[in-house]
């Protein structure tokens, strides 16, 4: 569980639109991917973090951070302030994600943009415990993490920022399998199945 505090994520920084200047990261644990973040000129970075222990330290890197819940600290966000809100492997961690990205809509300026990285429930493994190994197993991380409240394939994740009024720019498979029987799956299914390579999508979603 501790990866989720400290791990960087530096596959995400290259989706964050570089005219974006006011980032705020919902789950921003220790505080190392807004450090990625903050190594570009001009770069405001403000965290939420529900681990008080990761949100102090996060305190000590960032611009600001709350500690605390997204819903209990969201009346302190000023706004129409923020041009990217970032939620890197959390809004699965919501039970209702669709009200926590209406919410989003008032701290976000016009035109501004979510980016977020969601587990892919049609990954690869997933889909063999269950249609092979007939099971469904909550673990301590990963796709089926037991902290999980929702769960999402490529489709899903699009429909519910379309639904919530934002523009996907992009929804990107990441941390794919290298598997070749898993990339032969793709080409002999014309696509239909490529998805299952990845363990998460990065989505850039725009306010509409």
């Amino acid at each position: 569980m501790q990866v989720y505090y400290t791990d960087p994520r530096e596959e995400m920084p290259g989706f964050i639109p570089l005219s974006c200047k006011r980032i705020l990261e919902v789950g921003c644990g220790e505080g190392n991917f807004g450090m990625l973040l903050k190594e570009r000129e001009g770069v405001e970075v403000w965290g939420v973090e529900l681990s008080e222990p990761s949100a102090a330290i996060a305190g000590k890197r960032l611009d600001r951070v709350f500690p605390g819940d997204f819903y209990d600290n969201y009346q302190y966000l000023p706004e129409k302030y923020f041009d990217c809100l970032v939620f890197n492997d959390v809004l699965e961690h919501f039970t209702d994600p669709d009200r926590v990205l209406e919410m989003c809509r008032e701290i976000l300026l016009p035109g501004g943009y979510i980016v977020s990285s969601i587990p892919n429930v049609r990954y690869i493994r997933n889909l063999y415990e269950v249609l092979i190994e007939k099971d469904w197993e909550y673990k301590a991380g990963g796709i089926l993490d037991r902290t999980h409240y929702r769960f999402f394939t490529q489709k899903s994740i699009i429909r519910m920022f379309n639904r919530a009024g934002y523009v996907i720019e992009s929804c990107t498979g990441i941390n794919p399998t290298n598997n070749f029987l898993t990339r032969l799956l793709g080409i002999i299914t014309f696509g239909h199945m490529s998805d299952v390579r990845f363990l998460e999508f990065a989505t850039v979603a725009r306010l509409n």
